[in-house]
């Protein structure tokens, strides 16, 4: 055949040289941005809370093309998706997943990022980055996210190569979740996601260094028990660690054939009931009279999946002055850190308390369980009833409404507490809340994720802000409603910064600097449906049946719920910062009390 009788393509293809020929023959590699996707389904991610830009817009061009398994939710800010899937990681047990652009998109996130690693929350953040040769040379929206994150992450990578790039996502959900659960950053530089390579997502992964403990070392678990026999006044001190890793059930079954009150952190709420006789409620700085009573009376305290922090111990040299120490841990950085322990068990507490159950007798208490009863009578958890709106009375008629089953989510200041003292919690994974870092701003975007994971239960989720956290992440209500999720968002509305506020007026001579917000506050029910949710407004007590009423008849949306409560109300008991717990206050007191 001669070439005249060729077509044009034929022609131009027999001019190519044969490995040229050969590449376009070949079936097209996937690029980095189509690896991530498929690595992500792989891993059997449900839901990526993200912000597209610049540096990762390759990534959502794919996502465009291949519609993958799992949802995506753009989000209104960046920091607002990174607590919403710290919330879907605390409301489902699952890991949480952040995708944003490189720069401000990244550094947006580290205020999640750090909040993930206080309060041990597995989530992975993939943030986009420069291209690699351009990395160091101050390029637009450059910024070195692993020198920013590297002290608040359980680990980092910076993918340099496309064909490390679907091992280093399997690497990044499998250290996020084992162990003590953290954040992980991967940092996508822009041509790693253009570059081509096969895919093969691995079933197995080898991190050298990375190694996670199980079980406890059997010996130091008969001491345990051994010394729970021997106890008279035994406490269980309990926190996040036993809902983290699958042991409130385990826990629950060992309190109650010995007969051991027990005691949670604010992270611990849900890992025994607060319905059962044997629950003294929260310990420490806003804890109940009688748990810290307990605390400073008992002979042997049995901290499981806690840290010993300031907020738990006050002034350490006087806390739990009587009592030998047993420590449960998986963390070995966290045993006799804060506080010398006498039996220290490094292991995955689910698994030691399996350990402990076969080895723990029944026993009984009466005396040190009815001097508890007594330190209960004395100094019951309680609000002043005088016909004015409380913020105690609220969360009551919403524990009320939800018979105690919704997974309450709090911001961080006085509301956090009063969500925190008075719900009364009785299952795992129904309190969700910023404890290590503080942070405000938490509460709508993480209920947000958690409705997310939890949608289809039936679970009512409750977001309790104040008028000045919930501000601070607000523009998440319109994702919400754009979703049809029915959260249920309340804002007690004092005014002011509440807890700065109470702090102004016990130790600053009332001096209220900076803490009105009363000139800089929205019309809350104009503002939410603004964002196309329903709006409530209450400020009478006897109308809050009512308003609970009409938000719990809306289900195809968010309700917010604003509740103008008094300015003045504070929360009580109290142990001043710095002091000892002996010291809590438990009524209205004079500064010169705390001297």
């Amino acid at each position: 055949m001669s070439s005249s009788s060729l077509s044009t393509s034929q022609q131009m293809n027999s001019q190519l040289e044969p490995s040229k020929a050969a590449a376009m023959a070949a079936p097209t590699l996937p690029t980095g941005a189509e690896i991530l996707i498929r690595s992500m389904e792989a891993e059997g991610v449900e839901i990526v809370f993200g912000h597209p830009g610049g540096a990762v817009i390759a990534i959502y061009d794919e996502m465009h093309r291949i519609n993958p398994s799992f949802e995506h939710v753009l989000v209104r800010h960046e920091q607002g998706g990174t607590h919403a899937a710290e919330g879907y990681a605390k409301a489902t047990g699952k890991v949480g997943t952040v995708l944003v652009t490189s720069g401000p998109g990244a550094t947006n996130c580290v205020t999640g990022i750090a909040d993930a690693y206080m309060d041990s929350i597995p989530i992975v953040v993939f943030t986009g980055q420069v291209p690699t040769k351009m990395i160091g040379n101050d390029a637009f929206q450059e910024c070195d996210t692993i020198g920013v994150t590297r002290s608040i992450t359980k680990h980092s990578f910076l993918v340099r190569d496309v064909r490390d790039l679907a091992a280093t996502v399997k690497k990044a959900y499998y250290i996020a979740r084992t162990g003590r659960p953290g954040p992980v950053v991967v940092d996508l530089p822009k041509d790693i996601l253009a570059a081509r390579a096969p895919f093969r997502y691995p079933d197995s992964i080898t991190i050298p260094g990375y190694s996670t403990v199980g079980k406890g070392n059997s010996g130091q678990v008969k001491k345990a028990a051994e010394m729970i026999q021997q106890a008279e006044r035994p406490l269980f001190y309990v926190g996040g660690g036993t809902i983290i890793s699958g042991g409130a059930e385990k826990l629950t079954s060992i309190a109650r054939r010995a007969n051991i009150p027990v005691t949670t952190t604010l992270h611990g709420l849900g890992s025994f009931p607060e319905n059962d006789p044997l629950s003294v409620g929260m310990l420490g700085m806003h804890g109940t009279w009688y748990a810290n009573q307990a605390v400073q009376n008992t002979d042997l305290l049995i901290a499981v999946g806690a840290r010993f922090d300031d907020r738990v111990t006050g002034k350490i040299e006087a806390w739990a002055p009587h009592a030998k120490i047993i420590h449960i841990d998986i963390d070995p950085a966290c045993i006799s850190k804060n506080v010398p322990v006498d039996c220290p068990i490094l292991g995955d507490v689910s698994l030691v308390l399996d350990q402990l159950d076969s080895l723990v007798e029944e026993n009984d208490h009466p005396e040190w369980l009815a001097q508890i009863d007594a330190w209960r009578q004395e100094c019951p958890l309680d609000f002043e009833r005088d016909g004015a709106l409380r913020p105690q009375e609220i969360i009551r008629a919403i524990r009320d409404r939800t018979e105690g089953e919704a997974v309450v989510v709090t911001d961080v200041g006085q509301n956090q507490m009063w969500g925190a003292q008075f719900y009364s919690y009785v299952n795992p994974r129904s309190h969700i809340t910023s404890g290590g870092l503080g942070t405000m701003g938490f509460s709508l975007p993480a209920a947000m994720g958690a409705a997310f994971g939890l949608r289809g239960t039936g679970r009512d989720v409750v977001s309790i802000n104040g008028d000045g956290g919930v501000m601070m992440n607000i523009q998440e209500l319109g994702v919400a409603a754009a979703h049809g999720l029915p959260l249920k968002v309340v804002i007690l509305n004092n005014s002011f910064l509440g807890m700065v506020r109470q702090w102004q007026e016990l130790f600053h001579d009332e001096r209220y600097s900076h803490t009105h917000l009363e000139p800089t506050n929205p019309d809350f029910v104009a503002l939410a449906k603004a964002f196309g949710c329903e709006g409530l407004y209450c400020d009478d007590p006897e109308d809050i049946e009512k308003t609970l009423d009409a938000a719990w008849a809306v289900t195809d949306r968010p309700v917010v719920m604003e509740f103008k409560v008094i300015t003045e109300e504070k929360v009580f008991p109290m142990v001043p910062a710095g002091a000892a717990t002996d010291d809590m206050i438990t009524a209205v007191f004079s500064p010169e009390d705390c001297a």
